[in-house]
């Protein structure tokens, strides 16, 4: 009995030195056991191999724990589609009588419940339909500043900060030319089709993309699948929002501080005019985009304890009205979005 005990605990040490970095303080304490007196031992060796099995697998886990949760693990938002949530944007479209410009294309729309990043919820329609989006891409012309800020070659001064919140919250032109010049004009899109982001994919019909100056001019690099000087999918536009939300852009502390100037917007129009309608108490931070007979807006908004990502991209004089409607029932549909209980 007492060989068949020893080797339970030689066992229990072994296993737990391989699980626990300091696992080998059983296997020393264990060798003090083992050179105890005989009538000693033999009295509380059961007694003793329980206990160094349990300590062993409290210590364990309280080890898996701490390795899993300082990182953030997030999914693809590709392939997290939610039959549920498609099922409900299709349904408020026709509601708001939209289901026939998205069936001419006319319009995009990508929603993404992201109150569990860890478990995003997503719905489209024509969401890998790249579209102009005028102003919205300046949101590119930001993250490239921020990599360039990254990169110790652009200062995080209060010029530079002035010049990003002047661009994404009033939408200034001149204040997003002049950054291009600072950032480098190749080296916005050379960020987008980057193994690291894809925020522009040929695989996927393309996506973000900015190749021409917020100002008189031609366009210097056009986007190689639709020639767009400044364009967007629904898609890859709520993936930058998903990066940002789960500070997977440039850096967590980085991605702080750009959604940082996303919010307080203030040009409050489309988006921002349809929440504040219906829920003046709704937290959003956005960049939205006019050009013509194209709108287009984006946002993280944060909503009575939910937190979704909406894009929505149009081409029609009557676009900003669709997205000013269109908001506040994608705000309906994440309030009534089940919550995910998480279990032990």
């Amino acid at each position: 009995a007492t060989m068949i005990t020893k080797r339970f605990v030689n066992s229990s040490t072994d296993w737990a030195g391989r699980l626990v970095p300091n696992g080998n303080r059983f296997i020393a304490f264990y060798g003090v056991f083992d050179n105890m007196p005989t009538d000693t031992r033999n009295q509380d060796l059961v007694k003793m191999s329980r206990m160094l099995f349990v300590v062993g697998l409290v210590l364990g886990f309280s080890v898996s724990v701490q390795a899993v949760t300082p990182n953030l693990i997030c999914p693809p938002l590709r392939g997290s589609e939610n039959p549920r949530l498609q099922a409900n944007l299709e349904s408020r479209l026709k509601h708001l009588k939209l289901d026939a410009p998205v069936r001419r294309g006319e319009l995009a729309v990508a929603l993404v419940d992201v109150t569990d990043p860890q478990h995003p919820s997503l719905a489209q329609v024509n969401g890998d339909e790249m579209m102009y989006a005028a102003s919205l891409p300046k949101i590119a012309i930001l993250l490239a500043a921020f990599e360039r800020i990254h990169e110790g070659r652009l200062e995080l001064n209060d010029e530079n900060r002035e010049l990003m919140a002047n661009m994404i919250r009033h939408s200034s032109n001149s204040a997003a030319t002049e950054l291009i010049h600072r950032v480098g004009r190749n080296y916005i899109n050379k960020v987008l089709t980057s193994p690291k982001y894809r925020l522009y994919d040929e695989r996927y019909n393309g996506g973000l993309w900015v190749g021409k100056e917020y100002a008189k001019g031609v366009a210097y690099k056009r986007d190689p699948l639709h020639n767009l000087s400044h364009g967007a999918t629904a898609f890859q536009v709520a993936r930058f929002y998903y990066l940002l939300e789960t500070g997977q852009l440039v850096s967590p502390a980085l991605s702080r501080e750009m959604k940082q100037m996303l919010g307080d917007p203030g040009i409050r129009h489309k988006f921002v005019k349809g929440l504040m309608e219906i829920s003046p108490e709704a937290q959003i931070y956005r960049k939205s985009g006019t050009w013509r007979n194209w709108h287009a807006d984006s946002a993280i908004v944060e909503h009575a304890g939910r937190t979704y990502i909406a894009v929505g991209l149009a081409q029609s004089p009557a676009g900003g009205k669709w997205l000013k409607d269109l908001i506040a029932e994608l705000d309906t549909i994440i309030l009534q979005q089940p919550t995910a209980v998480a279990g032990l």
